[in-house]
């Protein structure tokens, strides 16, 4: 996903510098506490002495919020949903923070990378079958923005059109309709996106909505026009029929391969 985030920044950024768009935002909260002690005085008081004479610079920047979802690549029916906090880097590179939750106490749980269509096309073979493509995630209304104006989130969607991500999950704590981990336990996780209506799990989507007061439909039909911008991608038929339910192709969402040469 690529940000031009130049007309996000004018009508979005000054809210998020008050405070004011966190206010907007629905709250998600993290699904699990992780295992341990509860925090002594002594701690506290050290992360109060941190706040205060300690920078936190690298974090500042990453005050894009992008709600979507995942599959893990090797066990597409293991879904859940993750909130991106992330940093424009450049116009062709971001890169995003991975959370169970929107709060103060979520998990962090991995790790995003975002590129656009013409940083993918300079990665060698092997290396692409590590990026997800982007364009069903849009078009169907699954990946949003919260709390930024509507003609906003529809900027920042279409200039995202065509872009890939390379995503890597470190921590298990909210698969949907299953019990996560307490803490973070076996290997990295590479992640994939859906490319097909059905893929998602039944219930997936329709809680993010209820707790988000958003309607993934109306979004998807808000943004049919950007159809028009969508160029066949790589990886979106590398998970086609590995889903547990019946999957249907989405107008403007096709696989480079299945595409053929132009």
């Amino acid at each position: 996903m690529t940000f031009y985030f130049h007309f996000l920044s004018r009508m979005t950024l000054a809210l998020i510098s008050v405070g004011l768009l966190e206010a907007c935002n629905p709250k998600s909260d993290a699904p699990q506490q992780p295992s341990g002690k509860e925090k002594t005085t002594k701690t506290e008081m050290l992360e109060s002495g941190a706040a205060i004479f300690q920078s936190d610079s690298p974090l500042q920047p990453m005050n894009i919020y992008l709600d979507g979802f995942h599959a893990a690549k090797d066990d597409p029916t293991h879904q859940m949903e993750a909130h991106h906090f992330c940093r424009q880097v450049n116009e062709d590179f971001a890169q995003c923070v991975l959370f169970d939750g929107n709060t103060r106490q979520a998990n962090l749980i991995g790790i995003e990378y975002i590129i656009s269509e013409t940083l993918f096309e300079t990665l060698p073979e092997e290396e692409r079958q590590y990026w997800h493509p982007h364009n069903y995630e849009i078009l169907s209304g699954q990946l949003i923005a919260p709390g930024i104006p509507g003609i906003a989130e529809k900027e920042l969607m279409k200039d995202k059109m065509n872009s890939y991500g390379k995503t890597w999950h470190v921590w298990n704590s909210a698969p949907f309709g299953k019990t996560g981990d307490k803490i973070p336990l076996g290997e990295a996780v590479l992640e994939w996106s859906f490319n097909q209506d059905g893929e998602a799990l039944p219930g997936l989507i329709e809680k993010r909505d209820q707790r988000m007061n958003i309607s993934t439909n109306e979004k998807r039909n808000d943004r049919a026009a950007l159809k028009d911008l969508a160029k066949p991608q790589s990886g979106v038929d590398a998970l086609k029929g590995k889903f547990s339910m019946p999957a249907h192709p989405l107008p403007g969402v096709v696989d480079k391969k299945a595409a053929g040469p132009k």
